[in-house]
Order: C-alpha cells, then structure tokens, then sequence
C-alpha cells in the first residue's frame, strides 16, 4: 500500500467490527459509537468514510441493499480483511494518550482565577460520575441481554474494567485536589507546591 493507503487504528477499528458481522455505514456508525466510544472516539464522518477506503483496498466489500426508495450500502470483510486484521493484533501499541480538555484548563489554570479553576475540578468529577453512572446502566443492560454479541462479554468485560478504574481514580482526584486547592490563596501559588509531585517517585517504584 502507499502512504496514503497506511491502515489507522480507526481503519483496524471497523475491520474488527465487520469481522462479527455486516454492517451497514449507519449501523457501523452507530456501534462504533456504542462499543468504541471509551476507547477510540471518531467523528460519525470519519466512520462513514473509512469503510469505503477498505473495499478499494480489498479489505472489505460492499453490496446495495435498498430499502424502499433509500439506498443502503451493507459491508463484509473480506478474506484480506481478516489477515490484515490478524496481523495488526500482534503488532506492538503504546500507553493510550488522553484527549482531556478539562485539564489542559487545570494545567493552565494559573492564567485564571482560583474559583475557575475549583469550577474545572468539580466538572471533571461530575463528568466522571456520569460516565460511571452510563457504565452502570451498561452492565445492567449486559447482564440482563447479553448485549448484542454475548459471546464477547469476556472482553467487553475486560475492557470496561479497566475504565471504570480510570473513572473512580479521576473522582478520588477531584476529591483531593478540590480539598487542596481550596487551602491555596490563589491559582498563582500554593503553601507547598510539591505536595502532589512528591508522590510520584514511590508510585513508579511501586509499579516498576
């Protein structure tokens, strides 16, 4: 493949998709949405785009199946598809990287106001806390039907273990750092600055 026919995580996303079932662009949207929201968030035109690139690069087919006067345009994997798809599971990934908005503001917040900063703390806990909550209803929803592909809640289980521990680490934060931030006189300065950046060291030697 050339260099603008390189395969993305995205593209490796949909191909594991299309590996337990046809999907149409609609539904591909939609279930990327569903199982890949936690892990690998892409704009809705990105999904409808993708499968596309795959069946001109013979890693997936298509086929019209229309629906009244509304054309519908339903995806397979192809043989190509599912090796590629093989090989990509053995390759070697990083740690994932956060996309964290709220905090980039934390990071930044000495160009504001301590009460800004107290504000972005509370709402990456409450956000925490409603993510949890989903989660919740998620497992509920599983336990009762099985979710659409029973026989994968091994590792659907697996998967929203680990981010639900990264949801109640982020609450038990905001927690601390709204307890010590409110003891600072401002977001430009605090008693003893290195109050959390000393506790590093001791928990990479814990972990290494």
């Amino acid at each position: 493949m050339s260099r603008g026919d390189d395969l993305t995580t995205t593209s490796y996303a949909i191909l594991g998709l299309l590996a337990l079932r046809d999907w149409s662009t609609y539904e591909l949207a939609q279930q990327m949405q569903r199982s890949m929201r936690l892990w690998w968030p892409r704009a809705e035109s990105r999904v409808y785009e993708e499968p596309k690139r795959l069946v001109r690069l013979g890693l997936a087919s298509s086929r019209d199946e229309g629906v009244g006067a509304r054309p519908r345009t339903v995806y397979a994997i192809t043989d190509r598809g599912r090796e590629a798809l093989r090989d990509w599971l053995s390759d070697p990934a990083g740690i994932f990287r956060l996309e964290f908005e709220s905090m980039v503001k934390v990071f930044f917040a000495d160009q504001g106001s301590k009460s800004q900063l107290l504000d972005n703390i509370a709402r990456i806990r409450d956000a925490a806390r409603s993510d949890l909550a989903k989660d919740q209803s998620f497992v509920e929803e599983y336990s009762t039907t099985g979710g659409p592909f029973p026989q994968r809640l091994h590792l659907i289980g697996l998967a929203t273990d680990l981010y639900v521990r990264l949801l109640l680490a982020t609450i038990e934060w905001a927690d601390e750092a709204e307890a010590e931030v409110a003891s600072w006189p401002s977001a430009q300065s605090a008693p003893d600055p290195m109050r959390f950046m000393s506790r590093e060291p001791t928990r990479v030697r814990r972990s290494s």
